[in-house]
């Protein structure tokens, strides 16, 4: 069968689908190969025989790495210190993103049809949350914390808020009312009736997508400290604004190590729960 024949015996909404698809990858190809040029990239200049050798010399300045027990220590205290970002800054952004999901997603369930009045104003909360990138509000949050760990637990919090309540929300929203609708149906209450059929339900996946937010927030963490919060981003910074490439060797191969450790419990984790 031809193509001509194919696209005579297709439905018309199916053909005015696949022509709009077509369109959508045209437009965005052109975007991209505008975007190339636009950004004048020296490809010729970075793949030089002078930009390799440079590159060589750069990172062979990163070995013998910094492996004395002293700068260890620090290096194990400051890891430490990452993780216990990461797990309070998540912890505290799961009853953040639950609680302010309940009234984002409103479930019928729960308290009637959805107030539209309250459920817009929470969207735009968690659409902002989540719209700041953890940098900016740790250097926001700078000015009020100070330098440390407490001003980059905040910035993940207020982020991942954003990201897990939005995303709790849809799950709720999403989540099968059958059971939810007996109990209710049975006189229970709101919080009744969402504790022993629509967290149920959800659990799984709310705890999915907690455990997948850690993931990504011991790399922020690692991150944070660049702009004075703490853990191993700060003592990297640090060593690096001083050319000390040994020490740097050794923070990045420590960052890596915790980040491989964190990935792998949290991939335990939701093998176990699932």
């Amino acid at each position: 069968m031809s193509v001509n024949q194919e696209l005579l015996i297709m439905p018309a909404a199916l053909r005015r689908a696949r022509r709009q698809a077509m369109l959508l990858m045209l437009v965005l190809l052109t975007l991209v190969l505008a975007s190339f040029w636009s950004l004048d990239l020296q490809w010729g200049q970075m793949f030089s025989v002078g930009s390799a050798q440079s590159m060589g010399r750069f990172l062979g300045e990163f070995f013998p790495p910094d492996l004395s027990p002293e700068f260890l220590r620090r290096v194990l205290w400051a890891g430490v210190e990452t993780l216990a970002m990461s797990a309070l800054g998540t912890l505290l952004a799961v009853v953040a993103g639950l609680v302010l999901a309940l009234g984002a997603a409103h479930p019928p369930e729960l308290a009637g049809q959805p107030a539209h009045w309250q459920r817009r104003p929470l969207r735009w909360l968690l659409n902002a949350l989540r719209a700041i990138p953890e940098l900016v509000w740790a250097s926001l949050l700078l000015i009020a914390a100070g330098l440390g760990p407490m001003a980059g637990t905040l910035a993940l919090a207020a982020h991942t808020s954003g990201v897990l309540g939005r995303l709790f929300a849809d799950a709720l929203e999403n989540a099968p009312a059958d059971s939810a609708r007996a109990l209710r149906n049975q006189g229970l209450g709101g919080l009744k009736v969402f504790c022993y059929a629509s967290l149920p339900e959800v659990l799984p996946q709310l705890i999915s997508y907690s455990l997948y937010r850690w993931e990504n927030n011991i790399r922020a963490a690692a991150v944070l400290g660049v702009v004075g919060a703490g853990g191993l981003g700060q003592m990297l910074s640090f060593h690096l604004s001083l050319f000390q490439m040994g020490k740097t060797a050794t923070l990045v191969g420590a960052m890596l190590i915790l980040v491989l450790l964190v990935d792998a419990a949290s991939d335990r984790l939701r093998k176990a729960l699932a």
